[in-house]
């Protein structure tokens, strides 16, 4: 079979691309081997935002006595969490399946691999050609090589996400935003747990202002936090697991009864031939220019594997980008400008450069703050944790954003608008907000320049 381009990976980047390209008048033929969604779908974002959610819930009762409300103490109902969380990602599923049944688009549910630049040959022995490529086969749970790491009871995030009962005990190595969503959702939960972090704060590519402060809020919480600390082994110790670790220089351990290991992601690059076609890579990724290619003329590669930026936002856009440019098209996107929240209680969420990028790169700037508790909503909301901080260059357009508190996630959106929009902190302070809104911390934060 022959098509205009072959997509190997169903995630967002891959459906989303496919779906794009045959709006265009493009005809594909897309390959996955799991499920339509990719991780993003099956085991990332949906799934980890349906925890997110019912922890939400669950600290809202905890807390309604302040809200004049009163009501028993929830009580947590894995399973049904769990059920909830199956039925959301099923529902998306088959929608995206529905969606694939486009007259342009082939969707095989299978593995493929690269024979040349033009040809992939699917698990089943079929050959496809397309005149380009495009590879979007995402990634998976890194594991370092830490001793034990392999026993009962030592989890990724993909089997978190499937766990039937509460642990009493949760040790999690990694405080990035995997490590920390799940911190946040299993101590609303009920857990006690326990964070080893190897660099000096959680959250590494965050602006430390929005990261130390985050940590604050969530050590409040009960969460405890060790940074700087290398884990050395996790052994059996018949009601558990005990985890050795180095903090301080000094020997240490914490006994949980499960261990999440949450030290990032490794694009999937295994078994897709790139050898074979020569196509460069490394441990970070596949090697790709600004316009997605890789160094062999029509095969691209986007999202997770070329290790550019592992979002799921990212990947979709970086397809809409190949497209644009495979017809020859215009593109306005701007891959420099990609918003990233983390959905912990309270939320962060970032865009555009952090102070420390803008001093090692010797950019001038300037940066202000506006504080939650001073924006009558968050006040209201009993959410007055939260602090909005703005970086404009030296003419006053904004080049980076940084939020943590109540829906940091949404109103980070609005500073990425208008970044890609060049727009200056003066022409931000003119611009209406609606009054009560957590949006007006923006306003109030564009202010104080």
């Amino acid at each position: 079979m022959n098509s205009d381009i072959i997509i190997i990976g169903a995630g967002p980047g891959g459906y989303e691309t496919a779906l794009y390209a045959a709006k265009k008048g493009l005809s594909v033929i897309l390959f996955e081997e799991r499920r339509a969604g990719g991780t993003c779908l099956q085991e990332g974002c949906i799934p980890t935002k349906c925890f997110c959610r019912s922890a939400e819930v669950a600290d809202t009762i905890a807390h309604c006595e302040a809200m004049g409300i009163s009501t028993a103490t929830p009580t947590i109902d894995m399973a049904r969490v769990v059920a909830r969380k199956n039925e959301v990602v099923g529902q998306l599923t088959a929608g995206i399946e529905f969606l694939l049944k486009h007259k342009l688009i082939t969707y095989l549910p299978e593995r493929a691999e690269l024979i040349d630049a033009h040809t992939v040959k699917s698990a089943s022995g079929e050959t496809y050609t397309a005149r380009h490529i495009l590879i979007a086969t995402g990634s998976t749970a890194k594991i370092p090589p830490i001793a034990g790491s392999n026993l009962p009871g030592v989890v990724t995030s993909t089997q978190l996400l499937d766990i039937d009962h509460i642990p009493s005990r949760l040790c999690i190595i990694g405080a990035g935003v995997i490590g920390l969503e799940f911190a946040s959702i299993f101590r609303s939960f009920g857990s006690t747990v326990t964070m080893l972090e190897f660099a000096k704060e959680i959250l590494p590519n965050f602006d430390t202002d929005i990261s130390k402060r985050l940590k604050q809020v969530l050590a409040k919480r009960g969460i405890e936090f060790f940074n700087q600390a290398g884990v050395n082994s996790i052994e059996s110790n018949g009601s558990g697991m005990t985890i050795h670790y180095t903090w301080k220089n000094q020997e240490h351990t914490v006994e949980a009864d499960t261990v999440l290991i949450a030290t990032g992601r490794a694009p999937r690059v295994e078994g897709l031939g790139l050898d074979t076609v020569g196509i460069h890579y490394s441990p970070k990724g596949i090697e790709t220019d600004d316009n997605l290619q890789t160094n062999v003329p029509d095969v691209y590669a986007i999202g997770d594997v070329n290790g550019r930026c592992m979002l799921a936002h990212a990947a979709s856009f970086q397809g809409r980008k190949v497209i644009d440019h495979l017809l020859g098209e215009e593109s306005h996107i701007d891959l420099n400008i990609i918003p990233s929240a983390v959905f912990t209680h309270p939320e962060a969420g970032m865009v555009g450069l952090t102070e420390e990028e803008c001093k090692q790169r010797g950019i001038a700037f300037t940066a202000k703050k506006s504080l939650f508790r001073a924006n009558g909503k968050a006040v209201s909301m009993g959410e007055p944790d939260g602090l909005c901080k703005l970086i404009a260059d030296e003419n006053g357009s904004i080049i980076g954003g940084h939020i943590f508190g109540a829906h940091a996630a949404d109103l980070v959106q609005e500073i990425s608008a208008l970044m890609n929009r060049a727009t200056t902190v003066a022409q931000l302070k003119e611009m209406v907000h609606a009054h009560p809104t957590l949006s007006e911390v923006l306003q109030e934060c564009a202010r104080e320049f």
